[in-house]
């Protein structure tokens, strides 16, 4: 998918995304904090991106995150792993492929028996 950006938490999240993708995307992590100077600066840095997803966790400080983001980027598309993982970092990498591809993103296989 060419120009899309994946707005993660943190950088272990970035990590296994990277894992099972086939394609070049751009990954931004949020650190887990969020405040305006933080949205103004995403906001920038997705600029030319022709579509943005928000990918965070399923916990507290996820939701809260991602209803944060959402107020930046109301046209966002949100990508949820299973609540049972909790985490992105914590989700199977087979789970996190089925996600991605679901959503229209290449996924590579070979990563996926290698993970």
């Amino acid at each position: 998918m060419a120009d899309c950006v994946i707005i993660v938490e943190g950088k272990t999240d970035r990590e296994r995304l990277l894992k099972v993708l086939a394609e070049p995307v751009t990954i931004l992590c949020t650190y887990g904090t969020y405040s305006p100077e933080k949205g103004e600066e995403l906001v920038q840095l997705t600029q030319e991106a022709e579509e943005v997803y928000l990918f965070t966790d399923e916990d507290f400080s996820g939701k809260k995150l991602r209803a944060h983001l959402m107020e930046d980027f109301p046209q966002a598309i949100q990508l949820h792993t299973q609540k049972m993982y909790g985490e992105v970092a914590n989700t199977p990498l087979q789970v996190l492929a089925d996600i991605l591809e679901r959503a229209g993103f290449a996924v590579d296989p070979l990563h996926l028996e290698l993970g």
